[in-house]
C-alpha cells in the first residue's frame, strides 16, 4: 500500500486543487509503478508559513514586502 505525504504551505489551496493532487499522485503512482488505486493513500499537510523556514528563515519573513 504506497503512502504519499505532500506538505504545503497553508496559503489558500482549495478543495478542487487538493482533490486534482490527490487524483493525479495516485494515477501516477498506478501508471509507474502499477500500484493499485484503492489501495494508495495520500496525504495533504497544510503548514503555517511561520513553521516552514528555509535557508534559515521563516516562509513568513522571507514574502515580507519590502525584502
Amino acid at each position: 500500500m504506497p503512502y504519499v505525504n505532500i506538505k504545503i504551505t497553508r496559503e489558500g489551496a482549495t478543495a478542487a486543487q487538493k482533490r486534482e493532487l490527490i487524483q493525479g499522485v495516485t494515477q501516477l503512482l498506478q501508471r509507474v509503478l502499477g500500484k493499485n488505486p484503492a489501495t494508495t493513500v495520500v496525504v495533504i499537510d497544510e503548514v503555517d508559513t511561520d513553521n516552514w523556514g528555509i535557508g534559515g528563515e521563516t516562509v513568513t519573513d522571507r514574502r515580507a514586502p519590502g525584502r
